[in-house]
C-alpha cells in the first residue's frame, strides 16, 4: 500500500428541510381516458384548413398568370403599333419626301447658297435670287417607301400641317402661307 495516510472527509449531514409530498403509485390496470376525440377533431381541422388555403392561393396564382399573359400579348400589340408609327415617321422625315413637300410648296434649289456669319452679321458668298427653274420632281435616290403618301398641298380641308392643332397648312386659296417677320434682326443666342 502506500506510505501516506488515508484522508478523510467529514461526513455530511442531511438536514430535512421539508417532508417531501408523497403520493401512492397509480395501480397498473387503470389508466387515466383521454379525449381521443378532440384530437381528431383538431387534426381534421387543421387539414381541411391547409386545404382551403392551399386552394385559394392556387386560383390566386392561376388568375395572376392569365392577367400577365394578357398584359404580355397587350404589350406585344403596343410594341407592334410603335414600330409601325416609328416607320412611318421614319418614311416622313426622309430627305426625298422633304424635297417632295418643299417643290409642292414651291420652293426651288438655290445653286449659290449664302451663308450669314452669327458673331459679327457678315453676309459670306453672293446673294442672288434663286431661278424658278422647272422642277425636278425625279429625286437622286428614289425611295419607294413614300409612294402613295400625299403631300402638304395635296390633304384635305380637315387634315392640318401641325397634327391637328386646328391651324391649316395652307390659306383658302392654296398658296402657301408668309413665314412670320422678323423685326429686330436675326435671333441669336445668348451667350457667356
Amino acid at each position: 500500500m502506500s506510505a501516506l495516510p488515508a484522508q478523510t472527509r467529514p461526513a455530511r449531514r442531511w438536514a430535512p428541510t421539508a417532508a417531501p409530498r408523497l403520493r401512492p403509485a397509480p395501480e397498473p390496470g387503470a389508466r387515466r381516458a383521454r379525449p381521443r376525440l378532440a384530437y381528431a377533431v383538431v387534426a381534421l381541422a387543421s387539414i381541411g384548413a391547409i386545404a382551403v388555403v392551399q386552394l385559394l392561393l392556387s386560383i390566386a396564382m392561376t388568375q395572376g398568370a392569365y392577367e400577365m399573359d394578357e398584359q404580355l400579348l397587350r404589350q406585344g400589340e403596343l410594341q407592334r403599333e410603335q414600330q409601325k408609327l416609328s416607320d412611318d415617321l421614319d418614311r416622313l422625315e426622309s430627305p426625298q419626301f422633304l424635297a417632295a413637300n418643299a417643290e409642292a410648296l414651291g420652293m426651288v434649289p438655290n445653286a449659290a447658297p449664302v451663308y450669314l456669319r452669327l458673331s459679327d452679321g457678315a453676309v459670306l458668298g453672293d446673294p442672288t435670287a434663286a431661278a424658278g427653274a422647272a422642277p425636278s420632281s425625279t429625286a437622286l435616290v428614289p425611295n419607294a417607301l413614300i409612294d402613295g403618301v400625299p403631300l402638304v398641298t395635296e390633304r384635305g380641308a380637315g387634315e392640318t400641317a401641325k397634327g391637328g392643332e386646328g391651324k391649316p397648312a395652307t390659306p383658302a386659296d392654296g398658296t402657301p402661307a408668309a413665314p412670320p417677320a422678323l423685326t429686330g434682326g436675326l435671333p441669336t443666342p445668348a451667350t457667356h
